[in-house]
């Protein structure tokens, strides 16, 4: 006994220790919006400083928009500045120095959080005409973009910059980036010099990675799909394969040996840039195997891109939607049309599972020149100002609905862009089909600096708050347990029945696509109590295939009846790029609503998961570590 009262000292403190790592393995639960708002409306809540032309989510409060080098007034360094830091909280923007010309880049997030931003445009001086210099100097002192990896690991205290790593293998302008299993990014396409479309001249048909992996390897349908075949739509499906669609012509690449299978040709409409069509990849949930079947509404049904002989701005957008499940098929199944001709639409995923869709143009597709027949200098007229919602979950003939969505006053034409954001709005902003910054009297789509945000129909509900909400998710592993209050299920039990938790990435948005954006659900159980109405909800922790959700940042959901909680910024997988740690996965605990409250009930099966679910995430040694020290903590209450 006394060699106990000893060690009760530093028992103590290995137990509090353990305390310590139990609660930074854990969220602090999501409270309440900020604000309120009108439902189903727009709302102009900041200036960007900087067209936003590219954008991310980087933290829960930082938005980081890029830009094209142009004329703003926003000045950093002595020279114009085209990329911003945009706090949610302040709706403020502050300026970085992204140092090269990142116009129509590319980009996406890497498994330890960094962002990557790909290629541009060489260096540029008024008018978006080629500058003297490539090494900088001059009007805007942008040195030549075209080969550049800039990169930012995204804060909330000031301090982060974007650096320039190096170079990619050689110059891509108008690049697809995708997400892999391990965590680092294949880079695909993109032509030498720019341009509307494309010409064998200065294509770049061609793959690379970041970290770099050797010499680009050519891909076949890019080197066959001239001359829209800029911007590639690209996901990594659940096989571990990457779909490519490009012009008409569809594939399946397998990168790890560069074998390309050919699939059905797209029907109806060309859905590349610069038709440019909305895509996403619809959400992947238990329900379908977290199956992954891809969307692509609008675009232009179009074969002749030369601006001498097409007026590009007569074209009429289309109201095709067409889907694709290409791990199970290799056809095309046509989806519900479009209630109104969309190019450049941007789908945005909602967190209770709908898909917003917003922007775009009537007529004419992205793009911008001196043509006697553009509008100004756009290729496109005729914005579409009112939002639209697909469901994925209705029924044939009823997935899309406007019921109760007012239009924006902002028309949000080429270069314009929009993102999830944790309290569940959508941020929109853009809009510059100009070749510099312009603005001014008769200039009817002029360089946009307007931030809206969009109000979802639960955006002014009370939301849930959620308890054991995790930082860290591993693929496999022990589920986990997260409590529900009455309030958070709108005193009645039974909608823990209707409570889903869901991750969301929210993407690198350009170009009418958010590059990475998916949608998860975790698998989920239950233990309701009907005597005081709460309920503890188990969660599985991802599928072991990082394919599914490559790892990095994303956004956890906890939604109760379609109210979602905020968003809570948590890491996919081990934080590391490089090969993720695969684990079974644990078996949840049967559903049950229980007659008493949860303080009197023993079959939560809390104790199933426990510590184990939080220290299981990826790390072993700390779940020795917490094992050990709530064995000793035991022993210390008994002394």
């Amino acid at each position: 006994m006394g060699l106990l009262r000893d060690f009760a000292a530093p028992l103590s403190l290995l137990a509090a220790l353990s305390d310590f790592a139990f609660a930074q393995n854990t969220a602090t639960a999501p409270g309440q919006p900020r604000q309120t708002g009108a439902i189903g409306q727009f709302e102009i809540i900041g200036n960007s400083g900087v067209s936003a032309q590219q954008l991310f989510l980087g933290t829960e409060d930082k938005i980081y928009i890029v830009d094209k080098v142009e004329g703003n007034p926003l000045q950093i360094g002595g020279h114009p500045a085209w990329a911003v830091e945009y706090s949610l909280e302040s709706n403020t923007a502050k300026p970085l120095d992204i140092i090269t010309n990142s116009f129509c880049a590319g980009g996406n997030v890497m498994a330890d959080g960094t962002w990557l931003n790909v290629g541009g445009n060489q260096g540029v001086t008024y008018g978006g005409e080629a500058a003297d210099s490539q090494t900088g100097g001059g009007a805007y002192d942008d040195p030549d973009g075209r080969q550049s990896l800039r990169t930012i690991v995204p804060c909330d205290d000031d301090s982060c910059t974007w650096k320039v790593e190096g170079d990619m293998t050689s110059e891509r302008w108008y690049p697809t980036v995708e997400g892999l299993e391990d965590g680092s990014l294949i880079i695909l396409g993109g032509c030498k010099n720019g341009g509307y479309v494309n010409d064998a001249g200065q294509d770049n048909p061609t793959y690379e990675f970041f970290p770099s992996k050797g010499d680009p390897q050519t891909s076949n349908i890019l080197q066959t799909t001239l001359p829209t075949n800029l911007f590639p739509l690209t996901w990594l499906l659940p096989s571990g394969k990457i779909l490519l669609q490009s012009n008409w012509n569809t594939a399946l690449l397998d990168y790890h040996t560069g074998q390309e299978t050919p699939l059905d040709n797209m029907p109806d409409a060309v859905r590349t840039y610069p038709a440019s069509a909305g895509t996403v990849m619809l959400p992947l949930t238990p329900a379908n195997n977290w199956t992954a079947t891809v969307l692509f509404c609008g675009g232009t049904n179009n074969n002749d891109w030369n601006t001498q002989t097409t007026v590009i701005v007569n074209l009429p957008a289309s109201t095709s939607c067409q889907k694709i499940t290409p791990d199970v098929s290799g056809s095309y199944q046509a989806d519900d049309p479009l209630p109104q001709a969309r190019s450049m639409g941007n789908f945005i995923f909602l967190p209770d599972g709908l898909i917003f869709f917003v922007g775009g143009a009537g007529v004419g597709t992205a793009g911008y020149g001196n043509d006697t027949w553009a509008i100004g200098h756009s290729y496109a007229d005729d914005p579409i100002m009112t939002p639209v919602i697909y469901n994925p979950d209705a029924p044939a003939g009823k997935r899309w609905s406007s019921d109760g969505l007012g239009a924006s006053t902002v028309p949000r034409m080429y270069h314009s862009t929009a993102t999830l954001v944790p309290d569940g709005s959508v941020i929109i902003s853009g809009s510059n089909p100009n070749p510099d910054y312009t603005v001014g009297d008769g200039v009817k789509y002029p360089t946009d600096y307007r931030v809206e945000r969009f109000y979802p129909s639960y955006y002014n509900e009370r939301r849930p708050e959620p308890k054991g909400l995790l930082k860290q998710l591993s693929y496999g592993g022990s589920y986990f347990d997260v409590t529900l209050d009455s309030d958070d299920l709108f005193g009645d039990v039974t909608n823990i029945q209707k409570t889903k938790v869901v991750i969301i990435r929210t993407g690198f948005a350009t170009h009418a696509m958010n590059m990475g954006q998916r949608f998860v659900e975790l698998e989920t159980s239950y233990s309701g109590y009907s005597g005081n109405k709460t309920a503890t909800l188990h969660v599985s922790q991802l599928q072991p295939n990082p394919a599914i959700l490559t790892p990095g940042p994303a956004l956890l959901f906890v939604v109760v009846n379609g109210v979602p909680s905020v968003g809570v910024q948590v890491t996919v997988g081990n934080g590391k790029v490089g090969t993720q740690d695969l684990k079974d996965v644990k078996s949840l605990p049967d559903s049950n609503i229980f007659s008493t409250d949860a303080s009197d009930n023993n079959n939560s099966s809390s104790g199933s998961s426990g510590s184990d679910s939080n220290a299981s995430l990826s790390n072993e040694p700390l779940f020795t570590f917490l094992l050990t020290a709530a064995i000793l903590r035991l022993l210390v209450s008994r002394w």
